[in-house]
């Protein structure tokens, strides 16, 4: 997927996304229905090479990440912006699909429900867990 997704403003943090059905803490304003978005990350062979060299030599998790984890960060930033634009302040019920394609390149659908959530996500009160 190309990089213009993190370019497009996303008002809700990762944080306000999880795999619950329910937030504890949040009272569920209004159900806005099912949000998805998809990533496609294309096969590269410099970077697959790097990779595992870099698993030889003991670099850290992060500075490899697997083109599974690029998708599932891009299929998340966009899922985010689209809950944001139908005036969602949460998502829940997230899941993610991974497959890879005979070419190479991995896709990465994300999917939840997007919600208006009372209180909004960073005014959370004390003891919440979001």
């Amino acid at each position: 997927m190309s990089q213009h997704l993190f370019e497009r403003p996303c008002a809700i943090a990762p944080e306000a996304a999880m795999t619950f059905d329910a937030p504890e803490g949040f009272a569920i304003v209004r159900s806005l229905g099912g949000v998805r978005a998809e990533a496609v990350v294309p096969r590269n062979f410099i970077r697959a090479t790097f990779r595992t060299i870099g698993t030889f030599i003991g670099l850290s998790p992060a500075e490899v990440l697997t083109d599974a984890e690029r998708g599932r960060s891009e299929a998340l930033h966009a899922l985010l912006g689209t809950a944001y634009e139908l005036g969602a302040n949460g998502v829940v019920k997230l899941r993610f699909d991974a497959s890879e394609a005979s070419d190479g390149s991995t896709h990465v659908t994300a999917s939840g429900e997007a919600l208006i959530l009372d209180p909004p996500p960073g005014f959370a009160t004390r003891g919440s867990r979001l």
